[in-house]
């Protein structure tokens, strides 16, 4: 069975491996289950309330939306640049 962090890398793979194009880039959303499972978490760590397995849990995808914000951003650029 895969892990709620395990899913989000494997969207972000599989997201990859298909081929992207800046502008595909610029559409890519988590899906509804990945968005869920990091809006408890940071609801539950504003309260005080994650494991350490959980707050490294956050952390991984604190770590996978600032990859994909500077892609976006990269994506931006060529976009315009055309």
């Amino acid at each position: 069975m895969a892990t709620p962090i395990t899913t989000a890398y494997e969207e972000v793979i599989d997201f990859i491996a298909a081929g992207t194009t800046p502008k595909s880039i610029t559409s890519f959303q988590p899906s509804a289950a990945v968005k869920e499972r990091v809006a408890d978490l940071i609801d539950r760590e504003k309260n005080n309330e994650l494991s350490a397995e959980e707050k490294s849990e956050l952390d991984h995808y604190m770590m996978l939306e600032h990859l994909i914000r500077l892609a976006k951003a990269r994506a931006h650029q060529y976009i315009n640049a055309s």
